[in-house]
């Protein structure tokens, strides 16, 4: 009898035999053959709660979420940082095309403050959590991270400025200085959204409220500026 038939005939390295052809099947099985960026995208997000940043999350949980291996990270990115910095990117460039959506059906609604804070509070809970990590990032992650949420809301604000004087000429109505009222108001969102993210809903409402006066304020204020009194 050879060696083979012997150790295939001895039930104790049979059964450790078939524990180790498992193993190599489970592996092969759950992991992905290829994977999308978008589909890192969403394994990281998954991963992050609210009070996790993206800088916590080791390479291999990415990989082990999204069903891959470690390795297989490498063919879209160097490192975590790439990947972060990329998802804040998308995740600003998803949020303000929705806010900007919100915004083209309030004014025709004449309600461009309210509509504008009430979907943007909406998306605290979306599933796709892209507001969620802007304000995370943005006020407890990295240097790298914040900068890059520094530069999301920049965009903000050069689009919230365009929808402004569009809305003022709408309504024949100039601001004084549109730039500084839409930085302003980029800024109190932003602030509001980072202290309602853990509130009940019933905080939120209260917060969003005091949010809307505030920004109703600032508009008022800049239409009636007198410049010679601040100077």
């Amino acid at each position: 009898m050879n060696q083979t038939s012997a150790i295939s005939q001895d039930p104790s390295t049979l059964q450790e035999q078939y524990h180790e052809l498992e193993k190599v099947s489970v592996r092969t099985v759950g992991r992905k053959a290829t994977i999308t960026k978008e589909e890192l995208f969403q394994a990281a997000l998954n991963l992050i709660g609210p009070q996790k940043s993206i800088a916590s999350l080791s390479l291999r949980e990415v990989a082990r979420e999204a069903g891959i291996a470690p390795n297989s990270f490498y063919r879209h990115f160097k490192d975590i940082d790439e990947l972060a910095i990329e998802l804040i990117e998308l995740s600003g460039g998803v949020l303000r095309r929705i806010l900007h959506q919100a915004r083209i059906k309030a004014i025709k609604q004449s309600s461009i403050i309210r509509s504008s804070v009430e979907v943007f509070i909406e998306q605290l809970d979306a599933d796709e959590g892209n507001l969620s990590l802007l304000l995370r990032e943005g006020y407890t992650g990295s240097i790298q991270y914040k900068l890059a949420v520094d530069k999301q809301l920049n965009y903000f604000q050069q689009e919230l400025q365009e929808d402004l004087i569009r809305l003022e000429r709408i309504n024949n109505s100039k601001l004084a200085h549109p730039d500084l009222v839409a930085k302003a108001i980029t800024q109190l969102v932003f602030n509001m959204g980072a202290k309602v993210i853990d509130l009940p809903v019933n905080e939120r409402k209260e917060v969003a409220e005091q949010t809307m006066i505030m920004i109703r304020m600032l508009l008022e204020g800049s239409r009636h500026l007198d410049e010679a009194q601040i100077r």
